[in-house]
This record gives structure tokens, C-alpha cells and sequence, in this order.
């Protein structure tokens, strides 16, 4: 009889595996790396949608210096959010390392994809009789293919690049002069982001003009490096917090672009 219930215990509960009379379940890892890349997931899904209004400062005056538009100030609905994607990459980077940032932008990029397939398939979807919004559904969320692209490939290149130039100057710094990653990586992945969706997306959100096109560039970077920085001391106590309570942080013995 013994031999039985032990042969109905593996079975039921698998090998190695203690008998319970409760259900079983896998352990979720524990750390502060899923609750930050879900927050960075959903400020790069949130801000792709809000990128697709065309924004106008001071469009009554009109101020230029040479080829460049200096008013009015042309940006997209995104500008207030963005710049939040770039300071959890950088929490990522300096905390997790770039293997674990890639993944991260792995994710979004792929909750991106995903978002992207879902609006053109609820689009397409017959709209009810009493359903009068069809197309405004269809004009706040039927993102050409242009924004599609120049959100995605700005995203995924900006991010890569901002993540391997910090964990790169950090190699060279140690803990040391976190400023000078934090601000050296937003320039180098804000200006990258900034260019290649501006160039691609200019034309779709209405910017047809060169002296547009230019100030889109400049405003959209000035104003993403300009938030990183005035928010350093809150992106100091983060990374601060982490480093504390994150107990496998220690120096790796691999390269930093492989960590």
C-alpha cells in the first residue's frame, strides 16, 4: 500500500516535489526589475499614441533665425511623457546592466507591435448601428504606417544606444560621476531617437516645411535632454534605493555590454 502512495504522490505532484493539499504554483522572482519595466513598457505604448497630435506653441508669432523656425514651436503630444521612457532606461542600465535593459526594450518593442495590430484590427472591426465615433476612432487611433515605423525604429535604436553609452562610460567610471552617464546616454540616444522619428514622421503629422522640420529636431531633443537633467536628483535617489535593495548588485566579470 505504501508503494502506491507513493506513485500516486509523484504523480500528482511530480517529481522531488513535497505532497500539499494546497494547489501548486511557480514562484514569481522578486526584485524591482518587472514593476519598472512594466512602467517603461507602458510609457513607450502611451506616448507612441499621444506622438500622433501634431503640437503648436506660440503659433501666432512667427520668429526665425536664418533656415531654422524659432517660433512657432512645433512638437508632438508625446513631449510631456517621453522623456519618462529615457530616465527608466537609464535606471535600467545603471542598475540591471545592458542585457537586462535589451530585454526590457524587447518587451516594449514587442507590446508596441502588439498595440499597433490591435488598433487596426478593433479599426476594421464593423462598427455597431448606434456606434457614431467610428471615425474619430479611426483618425486618433489609425496611425499611419510612416508614425508606425518612425516610433518603432526610434524607439528601438534610441533606447539600445542610450543603454550601451552608459553602461560603456560606467565600465571606464565605476560608481563615479553618475551625472555624466545619466546626461552623457540621453544625448547620445535622445539625439538618435529624435532624428530618426522626426525624419520619418515629419510629414505625417503635418510638418512639411524644412525651418518645421528642423525646430521638430531641436525642441524635441532640447526639451528631453533639458527633463533628464532637471530631474537628476530624483533619478539619483532611485538608482540609490535600488542599488541598496537589490541584493545581487556587485561588479561583473564579463564585459559591460554583456552583463
Amino acid at each position: 500500500m505504501m508503494r502506491v502512495s507513493e506513485s500516486n504522490t509523484t504523480e500528482e505532484h511530480g517529481p522531488g516535489r513535497p505532497a500539499s493539499n494546497h494547489a501548486a504554483f511557480a514562484q514569481v522572482a522578486r526584485g524591482y526589475y518587472a514593476p519598472i519595466v512594466a512602467l517603461f513598457t507602458a510609457t513607450l505604448i502611451i506616448s507612441n499614441i499621444c506622438a500622433t497630435k501634431g503640437v503648436e506653441f506660440l503659433g501666432d508669432h512667427s520668429v526665425s533665425l536664418g533656415p531654422l523656425q524659432i517660433l512657432p514651436i512645433a512638437t508632438d503630444g508625446a513631449f510631456f511623457l517621453f522623456p519618462l521612457a529615457y530616465i527608466l532606461g537609464d535606471v535600467l542600465s545603471e542598475v540591471y546592466g545592458f542585457r537586462a535593459t535589451r530585454r526590457a526594450v524587447y518587451y516594449g518593442f514587442a507590446a508596441l507591435l502588439l498595440t499597433v495590430a490591435c488598433f487596426a484590427i478593433a479599426i476594421r472591426l464593423p462598427a455597431a448601428g448606434f456606434y457614431e465615433n467610428q471615425e474619430a476612432f479611426r483618425t486618433v487611433l489609425g496611425t499611419t504606417p510612416r508614425l508606425v515605423i518612425a516610433g518603432l525604429a526610434g524607439y528601438f535604436v534610441g533606447q539600445l544606444l542610450n543603454s550601451a553609452t552608459l553602461v560603456l562610460i560606467k565600465e571606464r567610471t565605476k560608481e563615479k560621476y553618475l551625472w555624466a552617464r545619466l546626461i552623457g546616454s540621453t544625448i547620445v540616444g535622445e539625439f538618435a531617437d529624435t532624428l530618426i522619428f522626426c525624419s520619418i514622421a515629419a510629414a505625417a503629422i503635418g510638418i512639411d516645411t524644412w525651418q518645421q522640420f528642423v525646430n521638430y529636431v531641436i525642441v524635441g531633443f532640447l526639451w528631453k535632454t533639458i527633463v533628464e537633467i532637471l530631474v537628476l536628483p530624483i533619478t539619483y535617489r532611485v538608482i540609490a534605493f535600488l542599488k541598496k535593495r537589490e541584493p545581487t548588485y556587485a561588479p561583473m566579470q564579463i564585459a559591460p555590454l554583456q552583463a
